[in-house]
């Protein structure tokens, strides 16, 4: 089973990365001004879209065992600035992961996660490359100046991760976040 919802939403984002004395005049563009509807939606959809199926299609597993995985995020780990509702929902994945793999693992199903980094799909595609001029965006140049393999991912490099949690050549392997990179996690900068 792949729990794989995602996603973030513009009321749960800031539009300042601090708040220092150049905005203290305008804190909507801060935490102050995030809306707490964008958080209860981010985490719906993050959350519960993993709890919920869980609730629903473990249960069929519990004769025969298997393997869960949920889709978590690098953000989990090391919170990305501007989007503190995803960071923690995705945090709050993790955490379900390796409680699922406890509260489950006597019934031979396996909880897993994997944590990918940044990849470049037409999702995020706006957030990572200039429209006007195809280069990347000043966010962008951030991601890659701080992942080691100095590129974006491709969806299909998630894949290798993914069966391996869902085969038997991980049955020891439960309550696991699996990050998927580039070294994102890895490296300090320093």
């Amino acid at each position: 089973m792949i729990n794989a919802a995602g996603g973030n939403s513009p009321k749960s984002t800031t539009t300042d990365e601090f708040i220092s004395e150049e905005n203290i005049n305008n804190l909507h563009k801060t935490f102050f001004g995030l809306e707490i509807e964008g958080f209860i939606d981010v985490f719906d959809l993050n959350l519960l879209g993993t709890i919920l199926p869980t609730m629903v299609f473990a249960e069929d597993m519990l004769q025969s065992g298997g393997s869960i995985v949920n889709i978590s995020s690098m953000n989990s780990f090391r919170p990305l600035t501007k989007i503190p509702a995803y960071s923690a929902a995705k945090a709050s994945v993790n955490n379900i992961t390796q409680w699922l793999a406890v509260h489950f693992a006597k019934m031979d199903i396996r909880v897993n996660a994997i944590a990918p980094g940044f990849f470049h799909t037409k999702q995020n595609e706006y957030l990572l490359f200039d429209n006007s001029t195809g280069e990347l965006s000043e966010r962008g140049k951030r991601i890659i100046s701080s992942t080691p393999m100095n590129r974006f991912g491709t969806p299909d490099e998630l894949i290798g991760t993914l069966l391996y949690l869902v085969s038997d050549m991980s049955k020891f392997v439960t309550g696991v976040i699996i990050p998927v990179d580039g070294g994102f996690n890895a490296y300090s900068g320093v």
